[in-house]
């Protein structure tokens, strides 16, 4: 029962460079907030595609020396940092899954949910096919491999073809490397160069660390080819719209990032400014809940007026899977991951800026923790409006009725957290932010879904 929130994971590749495993390695550092339960890299070095994966944290795989075995000649590799639904914690569900087919190896890793997976897995099965996993990434790959497809590209086409939902996709052979995104574009997935290398990222981050030159997004429904004679592209997968996770902007994505096409930290600041338009506050003080607030704190200091302080700080060593279900040790982790600064806090009229509101349970400790460091008032300002929907597209939000927006109004979770106020930015204010409302999916805050699922779709565990 924690207010974090995961999303699916995190996936970065690059095709014709040296030091490609070790550099795709680097890569996953800066796109470990995408995932912190397990990681993998597979590389080829044109006669085999060889995998390295554990569970844990991106350093688990390069401190033990566990890509020793795949650094050898390899001219191509993709890697993975995965979150997953409780339940699936294994490293049989640790990507990049690499399997052999009639077309010889064949590697995969994957952000997103497939919301239709389950019913393709149960005719599968009901056909005799064995699974190794719980991952929509297998699926895939038998329907892959089942496809009457003449060879592996037009295999992959035909079977990304049938699914539903999110999914951004890196495909590793011997020699050649294939990448695919959804045609709603719900996650992002980012092209870069260096040289004649090509690079691919969830997040724009990963490139910095290498020098990396952003390119351009892969577009939705696009499919490209990434061989020796270079990168083609086709048009293979058609919506009539995208569908961008909005939550992506509010709080997953780094703000040092570019995701579809803008600043992270551009479209958060905003996203902080529309806010002190729309819910001013009677405070001495704006401070951020550290860390993914920050930046839209600093957005709503701006535009107010009202002095940005730092009266929160955030142990950045408290593993996120230190869980336990008794409020007790609850209220401890909390404790344990943040601290106040009394001499910032007391006596002081305080408006604390946050990303969201889950389940509460974390922001209620926060708030008690504010009083008892010596704050006069405690304002609450949330830089999205109410998430009252789960998201099946990728984002791993409780069930409706975890969900505090969609059992109580405002002002009973003002109640609940015992503030003197509390504030939303309103839906209309969130996407203005965006500069391209139409584009973007906020189904977690007004319940337009993309396209119809079905109910198992909120048992599956995607990536």
């Amino acid at each position: 029962m924690t207010d974090e929130i995961g999303e699916e994971c995190g996936i970065m590749g690059i095709f014709n460079g040296e030091n490609v495993v070790r550099n795709v390695a680097t890569g996953l550092y800066a796109l470990q907030h995408r995932g912190q339960e397990s990681t993998g890299i597979a590389a080829t070095n044109g006669k085999k595609v060889r995998v390295s994966k554990t569970m844990g944290l991106v350093a688990n795989l390069v401190n033990n020396g566990k890509l020793d075995s795949i650094v050898e000649n390899s001219f191509a590799a993709i890697g993975h940092v995965r979150y997953s639904t409780t339940g699936s914690r294994t490293l049989a569900n640790a990507q990049p899954i690499l399997v052999t087919c009639k077309w010889g190896y064949l590697a995969v890793v994957h952000n997103g949910n497939i919301t239709n997976a389950h019913e393709i897995r149960a005719e599968m099965e009901a056909c005799g096919h064995i699974f190794q996993s719980t991952s929509d990434s297998e699926v895939l790959l038998h329907e892959i491999s089942r496809t009457k497809a003449d060879n592996l590209s037009d295999a992959i086409r035909i079977a990304v073809q049938r699914f539903k939902g999110s999914f951004c996709l890196l495909f590793l052979t011997a020699e050649t490397m294939y990448a695919v995104r959804d045609g709603f574009g719900f996650r992002p997935f980012c092209i870069g160069t260096k040289n004649n290398s090509y690079v691919f990222a969830s997040e724009s981050c990963a490139f910095d660390l290498l020098g990396v030159e952003y390119l351009r997004d892969v577009q939705p429904g696009e499919f490209l080819t990434i061989d020796k004679d270079g990168m083609h592209s086709e048009s293979l997968i058609k919506k009539e719209k995208r569908a961008y996770c909005i939550f992506e902007f509010i709080y997953f994505a780094r703000p040092d990032s570019k995701i579809f096409e803008q600043s992270a930290d551009k479209i958060r600041r905003k996203m902080g400014k529309k806010l002190a338009e729309e819910s001013p506050v009677d405070a001495d003080i704006i401070i951020p809940c550290p860390d993914s607030s920050t930046t839209a704190a600093l957005g709503y200091a701006q535009e107010s007026g009202i002095q940005f302080e730092i009266g929160l700080l955030r142990n950045h060593y408290v593993g996120r899977t230190f869980i336990d279900p008794s409020q007790n040790v609850r209220e401890q982790k909390v404790k344990l991951k943040f601290n106040t600064i009394s001499g910032v806090l007391k006596d002081k009229k305080v408006c604390l800026v946050d990303d969201s509101i889950v389940r509460g349970t974390t922001l209620k400790i926060i708030c008690k923790m504010l009083r008892d460091a010596g704050a006069k008032e405690v304002h609450i300002r949330i830089a999205s409006p109410p998430v009252k929907f789960p998201c099946y597209f990728g984002m791993d939000f409780p069930s409706p009725e975890e969900l505090a927006a969609n059992i109580l109004e405002p002002n009973e979770i003002g109640k609940m957290l015992n503030v003197e106020s509390i504030g939303y930015l309103s839906i209309k204010g969130m996407y203005e932010c965006t500069g391209a409302p139409n584009d973007f999916c906020g189904a977690c805050f007004d319940g337009i879904y993309q396209e119809e699922f079905s109910s198992t779709a909120k048992n599956r565990c995607g990536g």
